[in-house]
């Protein structure tokens, strides 16, 4: 029921002509960008998904732990710059805040490396991905798109939930937080730490605030429609926010191809630093179209596993960024 009425509502304030084009001997990657924007409309000098969001500038410090399992350079010890960018779901621009749609809130890291190299991490606050596959993903947003309020039932979102239950178990997950700084975040993705020794360990990242706060549903939609990016910028003009990197680390048969199945919550957790957020960019509406946050770009000593929701997500994230900087 959840999962349904998420999906329901985004489609509910879908705004995309009914015969929007969709090229079906396009890309993956392309059909998956074509159904987000048939979902939620195409917003020019905006991104197909988490369209809402606000830049912030910090730094990461890495624990003495993180270099035992990768010889990366941003776990060497060093402070490393970083531009963060939080989001709120989906393809609008306008998103209420305190929207059920508004979840899963979004978290990209860019690390600037000392030699003048980029890496980046992405994240969000499912505990588990909504489906297994890029097709399913696109499936996913065309249904949709294909079940407006007056839709008969059962709708196409209602079939799609009830043929994909990893819709359901992921969207149970969420909840809308007091602020961006209150939330959990987990890169859902596999990837691979290789150490100086030549180690490999299968891992997936997940970020924890200070303290995890959510808000209840019915007082979260009566607040401002812009409170947690304004909540934001009014935090960091006082104090800084702070949140701890973390692996979770695979053990042997923990799936590491499909970010729908999670790994057991007993898995062990390696704190691998502090990541540090100390001021909002001045024009983050700016900043934010130039920005490309692709999981794929990784320094030596991170590799990605054998998920390939990895590739399909760089890829549609580029032409995501292509169509938003023509």
């Amino acid at each position: 029921m959840i999962a349904r009425k998420l999906f329901i509502g985004l489609a509910a304030l879908a705004v995309a002509s009914p015969d929007f084009a969709f090229a079906e001997d396009a890309t993956v990657e392309v059909q998956v960008v074509d159904a987000m924007n048939k979902l939620f409309g195409a917003h020019a000098g905006f991104r197909a998904f988490h369209a809402k969001g606000i830049v912030v500038q910090g730094s990461f410090k890495a624990s003495p732990e993180a270099a035992s399992l990768s010889k990366a350079a941003i776990f060497d010890g060093s402070t490393i710059p970083v531009t963060v960018r939080f989001s709120d779901n989906g393809g609008f621009p306008t998103i209420p805040d305190g929207s059920a749609d508004a979840s899963p809130r979004g978290m990209a890291i860019k690390f600037q490396l000392p030699d003048g190299s980029e890496a980046d991490m992405v994240t969000n606050s499912f505990k588990v991905f909504p489906v297994s596959t890029a097709a399913e993903l696109r499936d996913l947003f065309l249904a949709a798109a294909a079940s407006p309020p007056d839709a008969a039932k059962p709708t196409e979102i209602d079939k799609f939930v009830a043929a994909h239950p990893s819709v359901a178990a992921a969207a149970s997950t969420l909840g809308t937080p007091d602020s961006f700084a209150d939330e959990q975040y987990r890169g859902l993705n596999a990837f691979v730490f290789t150490n100086k020794a030549g180690e490999k360990q299968a891992v997936r990242y997940v970020i924890e605030p200070e303290r995890v706060v959510h808000l209840d549903p019915a007082d979260a939609q009566k607040r401002d429609p812009n409170f947690m990016i304004d909540e934001l910028k009014q935090r960091l003009a006082a104090k800084k926010v702070t949140f701890t990197l973390k692996a979770q680390i695979a053990a042997p048969g923990d799936p590491t191809n499909d970010p729908s199945k999670p790994w057991p919550e007993d898995r062990k957790l390696v704190s691998l630093g502090v990541l540090t957020i100390d001021k909002a960019v001045a024009n983050s509406e700016e900043a934010e179209k130039k920005l490309l946050y692709l999981p794929g770009q990784l320094p030596d000593g991170i590799e990605p596993s054998d998920d390939p929701m990895i590739d399909v997500r760089n890829g549609a994230y580029a032409v995501s960024f292509s169509r938003r900087n023509p």
